[in-house]
């Protein structure tokens, strides 16, 4: 039974959390209430990465092609950028600094440097469009933007009121990040406190165009804490089975850094583990099972397709994986025969899942090993020490065990705010500090979360959240365009796609390739539906009688359509 892990581990983390352990809390004021927080937790992340980047100092952290760099050299690195933001860029604390960029070595300095010079680290989704990437950065008022080529130039021509410094991939940070270097270190850097600003990533909710979760130092720090008590957690309990890892623990850099996944639980954590960081430019599951072996990877974590793609490969037997136990799996829903196919592929190893949102710094619950096994369909248990979860109605009363409402969060690691607007922010927390998911599940009698169903009219696709009107004000946005409505459709390889219905208005003639080609002028490729999922129809569409268009009915009535024709 899951209990009698759970008995176990919570037995290891009630040591681990005692008055002078290692992870002792201590109750702080967020929003009025009072929450755990971690007594030994550093008053920045600056703090953070300082401590662990020494500790490690000559430990292999960051590989990418030929590029590898230590702890140490990559703080030395990150150093050098954040006296060019200061000296050089005028960055004060708080300045909201865009990175703009694929996955790499330099992506990481160019972040550790930004938060080092007191700028808050804006993550710019590095597959919008130059549209969408214009307006993130405004919504933010980022003062800088480091992109690499390809975003810079998706950026010309567009308004989006920042200056623009071009970084580069691969070779030495010294090239790469040349534009924001200072050799001489000139500039004082500022002392950093738990109030400020630190990150901000966009999310994508039921309202259209993305908001702006901003956190500041003591949520991104605890957050990152918290992930590591759990894998100390984790940790002493195999050492208790003498099954204690010996090698350095190696991850694969497969998801992308500016999504929550990336930055807390993958990046973040990697500092403090002494973990090596092994990136990879876009993902390719052949790939990814050669970088796996060559490098001895421990730990994989992905959207769920990932871990799936890998344990199906055709090439897998041709690769020794022996090294890699924990499958990790977030961002999205994980379907319950892909556990069974990951743990057939990798007898020695286990299938994770974990749940947790931007709002959250990815901090929510977890679901590993013989209890993933157990109830697959499970994202786990609130992670402890600082995870209040609850299931509120929508009064916001607390439901009992096996009823059905909103998941709710409350921890030191939520989010401060929606960047300028207020009126989102005070609608996403209950009064008494819980973070409203929009999504709606239950808690079974063991406390093991279920998802059910989203509040949220969102779509995820691969990991990737697309807010259904902001695709339906893109569609809406071409001069043909009466009536439409967006819904997700399910898919094998990424959970969910989006589809889509239009009507047209009278005397207009627009195919389905002409809407596609019109839509990607404004839409990252992700949100946009494929062929075959985007179909005209001949009448207007079924309302309710509020005269909205009644998304449930149209999604009932065109899906199995669309997915016949797909």
């Amino acid at each position: 039974m899951p209990t009698q892990l759970d008995d176990t581990l919570e037995q290891i983390i009630t040591a681990l959390t005692a008055p002078g352990a290692m992870f002792e809390t201590v109750q702080v004021d967020r929003r009025g209430v009072a929450m755990p927080a971690f007594k030994a937790a550093p008053p920045s992340l600056a703090h953070y990465l300082a401590h662990y980047c020494d500790q490690h100092r000559d430990t292999v952290f960051l590989v990418d092609g030929d590029t590898r760099l230590t702890f140490g050299e990559t703080y030395q690195a990150a150093l050098r950028v954040a006296h060019a933001l200061v000296g050089q860029h005028g960055i004060r604390p708080g300045d909201r600094v865009g990175i703009a960029a694929r996955n790499s070595a330099n992506w990481i300095i160019a972040y550790m440097g930004t938060l080092l010079a007191g700028g808050c680290a804006t993550l710019l989704n590095g597959f919008w469009t130059g549209e969408e990437l214009a307006y993130g950065t405004r919504l933010m008022g980022c003062t800088l933007v480091l992109a690499d080529a390809q975003r810079a130039t998706r950026l010309e021509g567009h308004d989006h009121g920042a200056r623009i410094v071009l970084i580069s991939h691969g070779g030495a940070p010294t090239d790469g990040l040349a534009a924001v270097w200072d050799e001489a270190l000139g500039a004082a850097l500022p002392e950093l406190g738990p109030d400020d600003l630190a990150t901000a990533l966009y999310t994508s909710g039921s309202t259209g165009f993305p908001k702006g979760a901003v956190s500041d130092h003591r949520a991104v720090v605890n957050g990152t804490m918290n992930y590591i008590a759990q894998s100390v957690m984790v940790l002493q309990y195999f050492t208790a089975k003498g099954e204690a890892p010996s090698a350095q623990p190696s991850a694969l850099v497969a998801v992308p850094l500016f999504h929550v996944t990336g930055e807390v639980p993958l990046l973040l954590q990697s500092f403090a583990l002494g973990r090596k960081l092994v990136l990879m430019p876009k993902w390719d599951a052949g790939e990814a099972l050669r970088l796996m072996d060559a490098e001895q990877i421990t730990y994989f974590v992905g959207v769920p397709l990932m871990s799936y793609e890998i344990a199906t490969h055709p090439d897998r037997a041709h690769y020794d994986l022996s090294a890699c136990k924990s499958f990790a799996a977030g961002g999205a829903p994980r379907p319950v025969e892909h556990v069974t196919r990951i743990k057939e592929a990798f007898p020695e190893g286990f299938p994770l899942l974990g749940y947790g949102l931007t709002e959250t710094n990815g901090v929510g619950c977890g679901n590993f090993n013989e209890n993933y096994m157990a109830k697959p369909g499970s994202t786990g248990r609130a992670s402890v020490p600082l995870v209040d979860m609850a299931i509120l109605d929508d009064a916001g009363g607390k439901l009992a065990a096996g009823a059905v409402g909103e998941v709710c969060i409350r921890s030191v690691a939520n989010f401060q705010c929606y960047w300028d607007n207020d009126e989102a922010t005070g609608a996403a927390y209950t009064d008494d500090a819980y973070f409203r998911t929009g999504d709606l599940g239950y808690l079974d009698e063991d406390g093991y979360l279920f998802i059910v169903d989203r509040k949220k009219d969102i779509i995820i696709r691969g990991g990737e959240n697309i807010s259904c009107i902001e695709v339906e004000e893109a569609i809406y946005a071409h001069p043909d365009i009466a009536e439409c409505s967006v819904f997700g459709l399910p898919d094998e390889r990424y959970g969910e796609v989006p589809a889509a219905v239009y009507f047209l208005k009278d005397g207009r003639d627009l195919a389905p390739d002409e809407l596609v080609e019109f839509l990607e002028e404004h839409l990252a490729r992700f949100k946009i539906p494929l062929e075959g999922h985007i179909r005209r129809v001949d009448a207007a569409l079924p309302r309710l009688g509020t005269q909205k268009i009644d998304k449930r009915t149209v999604k009932a009535e065109y899906s199995p359509a669309l997915l016949a024709a797909a």
